[in-house]
């Protein structure tokens, strides 16, 4: 995707995935436990995907370069096909 809009778009759009959905998982079972946890998964998803997309490429191997996790299961499968 290359345009601008279409980009901010996409990144407002997973963020009403994320809102909508966090707010029905709290409102099914309202507690200050299900907040926590709420606010523990959207952290620990958001520090996975830094990992994914920049700790890798960056500091383990800079040829892990890809668009996206199905680009990177297909690079690691390549990969290991090759190796056997």
């Amino acid at each position: 995707m290359k345009s601008k809009k279409g980009i901010v778009f996409k990144g407002i759009f997973f963020l009403g995935i994320i809102v909508g959905s966090a707010a029905l998982l709290f409102l099914d079972r309202p507690s200050v436990q299900s907040a926590a946890l709420l606010v523990v998964l959207v952290w620990a998803s958001a520090r996975f995907y830094y990992f994914l997309f920049y700790v890798l490429e960056k500091y383990v191997d800079p040829s892990l370069q890809y668009s996206g996790l199905i680009a990177l299961m297909t690079a690691l499968a390549r990969r290991r096909r090759d190796r056997t």
